[in-house]
């Protein structure tokens, strides 16, 4: 069987491959200065993203635009960018994520009601509890792979909701009410907008949040990835006995793995509790960890840009698609049928996991299970492991 067959070649597939591909090869060669532009660019274009002239063909008729931005479409950028760096990144399948989303949302509803923490007080509390959650999560079960971790981590979700549902602490299945919202910084008004007053009428503020906790998000991330840190994470993706028997550390970087995503997901839940003011145990079932899961292998797992555009478009498109409710399921789900049938490695995939997923590794590295494809020699892997030490 040629696996390399399934590459994507259709008639969408092939077009939109193509078109990504060459964007990439331009962008490779692009001096200093033209990036940074263009880095300057997107930015300016995501805070102009709210403006009304967008939102008349973006959202449904009657729906509030920047409200779709700062509650569904910002906070699954985030969530899956964090994801990004267990799944796409570490290659390690994680069906628990939204129990760190939960970790933030409720540290912030317990620290700010019952004890009246401020909006970012509790921000640096909420990032370093959803850190250590993610090092206890996977203390205990990281030495597992593939099924079995999957398995593992669905489990954690579901304890993490199935407590706060049943504590007293948190009132249970009501949640908790009267989260404080960020104070607010400045009266500064630009173009109508004041961006640093976080109210009840104007989403917009909450939105430019998000987009600033992206930002770092991403210059993080991405200062990970071409560091030691990022080189062995994609030895363990690739073939985690090679890079063992390399010398890397793996225990070590696939927990810090899980800890840093984790403290993105944390600090997703933050922003979502402040701005809805009120949470409870509904907001944080395994539907939101497998959406976001999708948004990561949708847009291309590994690859930033792929998992920002995946994410964009499982958010946006059940809301877009309202106008249509009695099928809006119906439709979402044949969309994301066609796509991962014509676009297999996702929308936006990174060559090297294209790669992968052509050698049989499933594009989403070697977690325990898969069988090497053809000419799959496990040499990518040691390539990778012999790189963390330069």
């Amino acid at each position: 069987m040629n696996l390399k067959k399934n590459d994507g070649k259709g008639a969408l597939g092939g077009g939109l491959g193509t078109a990504l591909d060459t964007v990439r090869d331009r962008w490779a060669v692009a001096p200093g200065p033209v990036r940074w532009l263009v880095y300057a660019l997107l930015i300016v274009g995501a805070l102009l993203l709210p403006s009304e002239s967008i939102g008349s063909f973006m959202a449904p008729s009657g729906a509030d635009w920047s409200s779709m931005l700062s509650d569904q479409i910002g906070i699954y950028i985030l969530l899956a960018l964090g994801l990004n760096v267990v799944v796409g990144m570490a290659g390690l399948l994680d069906l628990g994520y939204v129990a760190f989303y939960a970790v933030g949302g409720y540290t912030i509803g317990i620290f700010g009601t019952k004890y009246g923490w401020s909006f970012w007080e509790v921000l640096v509390l909420a990032i370093l509890l959803s850190a250590l959650s993610g090092v206890i999560l996977g203390g205990p079960t990281l030495r597992l792979r593939g099924d079995y971790l999957a398995i593992v981590t669905l489990g954690f979700g579901e304890i993490v909701k199935k407590t706060v549902n049943n504590s007293d602490y948190v009132n249970g299945p009501r949640g908790i009410q009267g989260i404080p919202r960020p104070p607010s910084l400045s009266e500064f008004e630009i173009l109508g907008v004041q961006p640093l007053k976080y109210g009840f009428l104007d989403s917009r503020p909450y939105y430019y949040l998000l987009v600033f906790f992206i930002v770092v998000t991403i210059v993080f991330v991405k200062r990970l990835e071409h560091s030691r840190v990022g080189r062995s994470w994609a030895a363990i993706r690739e073939d985690e006995d090679a890079a063992e028997l390399m010398g890397v550390p793996t225990f070590r970087f696939k927990l810090a793995a899980f800890a840093i995503g984790a403290a993105i997901g944390g600090s997703g839940g933050v922003v979502f509790a402040a701005k809805q003011t009120s949470i409870n145990p509904e907001n944080f079932v395994f539907l939101v960890s497998a959406l976001i899961l999708a948004s990561v292998v949708l847009g291309g797992s590994g690859n930033m840009p792929g998992v920002i555009l995946g994410a964009f478009v499982l958010a946006w498109l059940p809301e877009r698609l309202r106008l249509s409710e009695d099928y809006r399921m119906l439709l979402f789900g044949a969309a994301l049928v066609i796509m991962m049938a014509v676009r297999p490695e996702g929308l936006w995939p990174s060559r090297q996991r294209k790669a992968e997923l052509a050698e049989g590794t499933g594009g989403m590295g070697s977690m325990g299970a898969e069988v090497a494809g053809p000419g799959g020699t496990g040499g990518g892997a040691a390539g990778s492991a012999t790189e963390v030490g330069k």
